[in-house]
């Protein structure tokens, strides 16, 4: 089964509410709001593109070690992958789908790194959760985000709507700004051009993890 329909699945689960879920029709519909106004600010065709440079960033890994863009590049192509945080379940399957991609990427000389505004205990808990193998950074007030265009701020009804949930993302974050990154997955070379880029303002909707294989291997 593809990355996609595995979500799709998932979606259609939730909009039914089938157990676990019992979330009623009006979140459903604050929710798609919010992703049709997303949609229509245009922000995801500000992101940057193939082509681009890259920003340059050093972020900390579940356990506190710096990581470096420019290192990771110095060894091949990087392929990063731009998530929420482990309390969105599209994300975990997403990351379910890029650790069992990680051997195509690796005999392509490539290395791959998640990021998300979590902080570490939370990233470490995307790694257990996950079962992953690969990198994920924490980017502090999502300002890696920022650079590669992907920040928003959620609406005052969707923040209401979140804290009834539980999604805590001030606490989950360490920022008071309930900002969150569209997802976003880009290759970048080892010139630091973007080779491979997708973002979609709609976080149920991410491309499969052998999209970018034809740009790695290019």
């Amino acid at each position: 089964m593809t990355l996609q329909a595995k979500l799709d699945a998932f979606k259609a689960d939730f909009v039914a509410g089938k157990p676990p879920y019992n979330a009623p029709a009006p979140v459903h519909v604050i929710m798609k709001r919010a992703t049709d106004e997303l949609i229509a600010s245009g922000q995801a065709q500000r992101t940057l593109k193939v082509g681009d440079k890259a920003p340059v960033f050093t972020l900390n890994d579940p356990e506190g070690n710096p990581v470096s863009s420019a290192e990771l590049l110095a060894k091949g192509p990087l392929v990063i992958s731009f998530y929420r945080g482990v309390w969105c379940p599209y994300c975990n399957m997403e990351l379910q789908a890029l650790e069992e991609a990680l051997p195509q990427y690796r005999e392509l000389g490539a290395n791959l790194v998640a990021i998300s505004p979590q902080v570490q205990a939370n990233s470490r808990k995307s790694v257990r959760q996950n079962h992953l193998t690969f990198p994920i950074l924490s980017d502090v007030k999502s300002q890696v985000a920022e650079a590669f265009g992907l920040r928003f701020k959620l609406p005052d009804y969707l923040i209401d709507l979140y804290k009834g949930f539980g999604n805590d993302l001030p606490t989950f974050n360490d920022d008071a700004s309930w900002v969150l990154p569209m997802p976003g997955r880009f290759v970048i070379g080892q010139d630091g051009l973007i080779t491979y880029a997708e973002v979609n303002p709609d976080y149920t909707l991410r491309p499969e993890p052998t999209d970018l294989l034809p740009a790695l291997r290019g």
